[in-house]
């Protein structure tokens, strides 16, 4: 009796939510599309935040038939994303993504293969450069480079 009830009351609950409006995803701030057709990164979010550094937060798509390597953007660390990178070209600075003190980056690890027709949330941590950058290059290995991704606050 006790278990139908709260089985009952999941159903409901499910039902009361399938009725609410979808929220939107927010529109990416910038995009690039990879070597591999029907491939894309969306830069969600690229934000100072404490600590002096910066979040990169990002989405890989893959809109292919083909599943996509979780090797795509690893430098040292396998299934990581620690070959992605920053690029001030103005300042003439290469911002390489943060590690702890046991040299393990500070992003995403133990990365998921890409499956056809999905997309992947995924994550990096940068140094910040200084103040007055508000915009700078992002590197993506095998997609092309982005340029002037906005830094918000």
């Amino acid at each position: 009796m006790h278990t139908t009830f709260w089985r009952s009351a999941g159903f409901l609950f499910c039902l009361a939510l399938a009725g609410l409006p979808r929220v939107a995803m927010a529109a990416p701030v910038a995009t690039t599309d990879g070597e591999a057709p029907g491939t894309r990164v969306e830069v969600q979010e690229l934000k100072r935040v404490s600590g002096g550094t910066l979040m990169l937060r990002f989405a890989v798509v893959n809109e292919s038939d083909q599943q996509l390597d979780n090797s795509l953007f690893y430098s040292q660390e396998g299934a990581s994303v620690d070959g992605v990178y920053l690029v001030d070209l103005a300042g003439k600075k290469k911002y390489e993504v943060v590690r702890d003190s046991e040299k393990h980056c500070i992003c995403s690890r133990g990365a998921p293969y890409i499956k056809p027709k999905t997309s992947v949330n995924l994550w990096a941590k940068f140094p910040a450069p200084a103040e007055g950058v508000d915009k700078i290059g992002v590197v993506f290995p095998h997609f092309i480079p982005m340029d002037d991704v906005p830094i918000s606050k």
